[in-house]
């Protein structure tokens, strides 16, 4: 059975792990002269010669595979000798195909025999991932999968992000899906609430997404597949087996084909319906230490480690690991291929990225771009702790100039708009705190240098590190700390939810169009709250799952958040891809009141058909007032209320903007 370990998100690791058998002091060894193995067939391969097992383990005194007829529950009945080979791999034949079959490794060590391993390559495993399977891989595939494709994507820019998590999208009664919980939840069409609102894939298609960000899909440690009825609860950042699904969301864990099936079909009908999927992975912590797959096979090699010898800790979850190493970078490579290849991932989220160096993000990049041009990738551009890998190294956000293809979370904006997010009780721009405004307009122009945003007035970042608005994701709120609806009750305690809703508004209008590329935590279109948990990782399905019946409720705010996708799709002025373009299209105005931004989207920006766009954003609990360019203007969002294709007309002039919310305007002339 797993182990009960249970990792919080990032940024919010709380598990004390047991020190390494050799963290006395005494030296490490030099891992770089470990000789490496980049061959595609690591693990397992089946063709017509039989079965073939290699495993990378240098230090290995000797190595074997254990045959086993089951997942679990049965003994071994055989074990194959395995034989040193090249790059410090040991391999073993067969001249059989075994499938059907189960198998782990095992070494020697250090004089003693480690403990069974399904390996760090395993691509099929059984109930909770303890032993690896030996499938035909050819069956696992839906019909019509070899022709399946996601939607084509010119730019990053051009995408609109949706991140949610199985469970939560699924899970509550009010969902009308019959497969809670699980990969083929998004294979079902026409479920809706009880009174009549679409709910599941036809609600992402309702409300506009491009692309659905799927919490980890991979098998992790934390949730024990062979007792599912116990509803239990994980976000998935505690990784056990990265090349396999995970078990719990699919409809028989036991079944190492089932679970490949399923995600693979869940795909397939994402793709149908032009919804691409991003897959959130993380490389740079194992669930376990001395016991995790990597260990079992290589001691030490794939982590980072302190002077002493204990592990040292930047994903703040007991350990991290080491990408600069070669074995480990091609791991993770090879890694996001697999998933790109055979299950037809379009992008790649990644955890915690700044515990992996530049070197290896950009070859990830360069990597996945030569499989489908159209794979983005992004990730979070800081660690939750310090780390042995030097600073100039690291993919942090302030690096991001370094990876050319590769895109960070903005926090200057997210913190600039609601607040802090360690501090519930901190307001931001659109909740009323004057003071943010120049944090707000680095937001805007996507971190790129820009000759009317003054750097040293940012909040967190103090220089334009960012060479593109290709590199930047713009949000308020995650899965990770308060979500924006718990964040808005607690910084607002006096306020109604109706008043909420319009603070939220604005906060993600701001977000939506501004320059680089919009993202949003599932549920907020229809003012979904979890109940102030702000670390949800292992909370149960009545904190994490949606109530559908808020699309019913809040009807008036899913519409507004439809129709500001649908603004921002339809427009490429708020998608300008460099930042020369920014520089030259985007212009302020000129305000003296706080919590108050106007600027302008001018010369048909990035061919957009509208000559100027008109965005002004009051944050006050007072209208505020504007000078507008006299003209024939349309009016697309005014007082909480929005329309891609026009509310109204002015003449422009001095206008008054209501209190929180923004003016959007445009002209065609």
């Amino acid at each position: 059975m797993k182990s009960k370990i249970l990792i919080a998100g990032a940024l919010s690791g709380l598990m004390l792990f047991a020190m390494p058998e050799n963290a006395t002091g005494t030296e490490m060894p030099d891992y770089d002269k470990f000789p490496t193995y980049n061959g595609e067939d690591l693990e397992l391969t089946v063709d017509a010669n039989g079965t073939k097992f290699r495993l990378w383990s240098p230090e290995a005194e000797a190595a074997r595979v254990m045959l086993y007829p089951t997942d679990r529950n049965s003994t071994a009945t055989d074990t194959l000798a395995m034989k040193r080979s090249d790059g410090g791999a040991w391999v073993t034949n067969v001249p059989n195909r075994l499938y059907g079959k189960f198998y782990t490794f095992q070494i020697k060590y250090h004089g003693k025999w480690l403990a069974e391993t399904p390996g760090v390559w395993a691509k099929a495993v059984g109930t909770n991932g303890e032993r690896a399977a030996i499938i035909d891989f050819a069956t696992t595939n839906p019909e019509g999968w070899d022709k399946d494709r996601g939607p084509a994507l010119k730019n990053i820019t051009d995408a609109v992000i949706y991140e949610m998590h199985h469970r939560d999208f699924s899970e509550h009664p009010s969902s009308g899906i019959v497969n809670k919980g699980k990969f083929l939840a998004l294979t079902e069409s026409g479920t809706h609430n009880l009174t009549g609102e679409s709910t599941g894939i036809d609600h992402l298609k309702e409300l506009g997404v491009t692309h659905v960000h799927i919490l980890p899909s991979y098998d992790y440690n934390s949730v024990d597949e062979a007792n599912l009825p116990s509803n239990q609860y994980n976000w998935g950042y505690d990784p056990f087996n990265y090349n396999a699904p995970e078990g719990s969301y699919s409809t028989n864990p036991a079944d190492p084909a089932t679970r490949i099936t399923e995600m693979k079909e869940m795909i397939k009908n994402l793709h149908d319906n032009g919804i691409g999927v991003v897959m959130d992975v993380v490389y740079n912590h194992t669930a376990q230490n001395d016991d995790s797959n990597f260990s079992l096979t290589a001691p030490g090699y794939y982590y980072r480690h302190r002077p002493d010898g204990s592990y040292s800790d930047a994903s703040g979850c007991g350990n991290e690991t080491a990408s600069e190493r070669q074995q480990m970078r091609d791991f993770i490579i090879n890694s996001v291929k697999y998933w790109a290849k055979e299950y037809h991932i379009d992008g790649f989220r990644f955890d915690l990225m700044a515990i992996h160096d530049t070197e290896t993000m950009n070859q990830v990049a360069a990597a996945l771009k030569e499989i489908n041009p159209d794979i983005f990738i992004y990730g979070e551009g800081w660690t939750a702790g310090d780390s042995p890998l030097p600073v100039e190294r690291r993919a942090l956000k302030e690096n991001v100039s370094k990876m050319p293809q590769i895109a960070v979370f903005s926090d200057d904006i997210r913190d600039a708009i609601k607040g802090h997010y360690s501090n519930a009780a901190d307001r931001g721009f659109a909740s009323g705190k004057p003071g943010n405004e120049e944090t707000v307009k680095i937001g805007i122009v996507a971190s790129t240098a820009h000759p009317q945003v003054d750097y040293s007035k940012g909040n967190i970042s103090k220089f334009a590190y960012a060479s593109s608005p290709t590199q930047i994701i713009n949000y308020v709120s995650c899965h990770d700390d308060l979500m924006l609806t718990d964040k808005l009750r607690k910084s607002m305690p006096e306020a109604s939810d109706s008043l909420r809703q319009r603070v939220a508004r604005l906060a993600q209008t701001i977000v939506f169009t501004s320059q680089g590329t919009p993202f949003l935590w599932t549920g907020e279109e229809i003012f979904r709250d979890k109940k102030g948990v702000h670390n949800s990782y292992k909370s149960p399905d009545s904190i994490n799952a949606i109530d559908w019946t808020l699309k019913h409720d809040n009807a008036a705010q899913f519409n507004y958040y439809r129709e500001l996708i649908k603004l921002r799709k339809s427009h490429p002025a708020f998608r300008m891809t460099t930042s020369e373009q920014i520089a030259k299209h985007l212009v302020f105005d000129k305000v003296d009141a706080p919590n108050l931004i106007s600027y302008s989207l001018k010369d048909n920006a990035n061919g957009d058909n509208w000559k100027e766009i008109k965005l002004v954003f009051n944050g006050s609990d007072k209208p505020q007032s504007v000078k507008v360019t006299r003209g024939n203007w349309i009016v697309i969002a005014s007082d909480g209320v929005i329309n891609a294709e026009g509310i109204g007309f002015s003449k422009g002039g001095r206008l008054d903007v209501a209190p929180y919310s923004a003016l959007i305007l445009a002209r065609e002339k």
